[in-house]
């Protein structure tokens, strides 16, 4: 897909049965247990620049928006679709609608979260429009890249454990303890996208971190 005025760098970098994103392993192992010991940070927007240029007619920014963040899209479109082709072609949908916006954007949110939020609209609205297409539930164990090597199969299971726990929070913990640790946002833009307070956004997150050390039996002594 083409749109006029950008034909930009944007790859389909995964292709239905060659590239799974690889949730349970590189991501919710690593990135979970980092936060259930709270080793999360807070940080700046390294994107406003970027931005700012664009509005200026640099074009050549808006690429490179497009390769810091293209794969951080693609996951989070990945939540809502099934197919891996169509996570591509909704992919490439929310690149074209942040290239036709981005002049507009005037920073109340950061970029990132921005795009996350056209990423969420685009994935809503192709649901809406091929409610009828959807494929059956794909289980998680599909979701891992294969084949696993030999020295990542204990990091495999724990991840999909913990994505087992995952699926038993309530949905907005879900949705936070998601955004903040799979999407590395921080608690200002999680809050943007789940739609409360800051504040809100930061007690879904303790009751989701400590839900999860009950379900996992974990100690709470490894506190964040």
């Amino acid at each position: 897909m083409m749109t006029e005025g950008w034909n930009g760098p944007y790859l389909a970098i995964y292709v239905a049965g060659k590239g799974r994103v690889q949730w349970l392993v590189d991501v919710t192992a690593a990135a979970a247990l980092r936060a259930l010991l709270g080793h999360v940070t807070e940080t700046v927007d390294p994107d406003r620049d970027c931005a700012e240029r664009f509005r200026q007619g640099d074009r050549a920014a808006f690429d490179t928006l497009v390769r810091r963040h293209q794969r951080g899209v693609w996951r989070m479109v990945r939540r809502y679709l099934k197919s891996d082709a169509d996570v591509s072609d909704v992919t490439q949908q929310v690149f074209v609608r942040a290239f036709r916006g981005l002049a507009a954007f005037r920073g109340a949110a950061s970029v990132r979260s921005w795009l996350y939020r056209i990423a969420i609209n685009c994935s809503l609205s192709w649901i809406r429009d091929h409610k009828r297409e959807q494929p059956a539930e794909i289980d998680d164990h599909a979701l891992v890249e294969g084949p696993v090597a030999p020295g990542r199969i204990s990091e495999t299971e724990d991840g999909v454990r913990l994505r087992g726990a995952i699926a038993q929070l309530p949905p907005k913990q879900k949705l936070v303890l998601e955004l903040r640790v799979f999407d590395d946002l921080s608690f200002k833009e999680v809050a943007e996208l789940a739609d409360c307070s800051e504040n809100t956004a930061k007690v879904n997150f303790h009751y989701a971190v400590k839900r999860l050390r009950d379900i996992l039996g974990g100690s709470d002594d490894a506190r964040g």
